[in-house]
């Protein structure tokens, strides 16, 4: 009997196609769902339905700070950065960096990413990032969204203004890199209140302070998180990642 021959492309197809069969439900490849699939005639008359499904294209929100043993994350990077309410603590985090951290720290910098900055923290930005630009080269080209609702322009390159939470949920449900948020303790406040925040990357410093800006407040912010990366320096900072793990969920111990 003669066979037509497959070839490299339908042989992936058949592979797929007994898969999906098998396991009585659509399996993912990549953008493309293998779903519907008749291999019983296979090879002499092949039946297969392909339908492709839309990569969602959400994009995530990654809070990422270092913060004290008791929350505060204000003024972590030195004694002049934010001075407000006077905080006077400021370089906190400086004694406890080292390779193990600076790494981590490097691998946001470098990775593809937009940014969503506070009002303060752009400021901060603006007055260092434009002239180290070897240091940091993608918080110039990625795009830079600054919530205001008192300022509207800058000349620093892909900077664009939102004043609305509509803005942020817009941005959010569109296409493109990962959105990173550095500082910015208020506007970290109004993302946990709407459910925006994805993923949160901390860098606790064994210090506690007392006083000054705090990256948790109280408010209507009761989500559950999962830790899925973790790791302590020398100096006794732990480096936690965490990704968003639905409602808070309680119990009780000896029941």
């Amino acid at each position: 009997m003669y066979r037509k021959p497959i070839g490299c492309t339908n042989f992936l197809l058949l592979t797929v196609a007994r898969a999906a069969q098998k396991n009585k439900f659509a399996q993912p490849i990549g953008c493309v769902y293998i779903c519907n699939l008749s291999v019983a005639d296979w090879p002499i008359q092949p039946i297969w339905s392909i339908t492709k499904i839309k990569e969602n294209t959400m994009r995530n929100i990654i809070v990422t700070a270092s913060i004290t043993l008791d929350g505060v994350m204000q003024g972590m990077g030195g004694p002049n950065e934010d001075k407000s309410g006077d905080f006077k603590y400021g370089g906190w985090s400086v004694p406890y960096a080292d390779e193990t951290s600076g790494k981590a720290v490097k691998k946001y910098m470098d990775a593809n990413a937009d940014y969503l900055l506070g009002r303060k923290t752009f400021d901060i930005f603006y007055s260092v990032w434009p002239q180290r630009a070897d240091m940091w080269p993608q918080i110039t080209e990625g795009t830079k969204y600054v919530f205001s609702n008192t300022l509207n322009y800058s000349d620093w390159k892909n900077t664009v203004f939102l004043n609305k939470r509509e803005d942020i949920k817009k941005l959010k449900n569109s296409d493109g890199a990962d959105i990173q948020v550095w500082g910015s303790s208020e506007l970290i406040q109004l993302l946990l209140e709407n459910d925006l925040v994805d993923e949160i990357h901390l860098r606790i410093c064994p210090v506690i302070l007392g006083e000054g800006k705090k990256l948790f407040k109280e408010g209507k912010i009761a989500k559950g998180f999962i830790l899925t990366e973790h790791l302590v320096t020398e100096p006794g900072v732990i480096l936690a990642w965490y990704k968003r793990g639905g409602e808070v969920r309680t119990g009780t111990y000896g029941a």
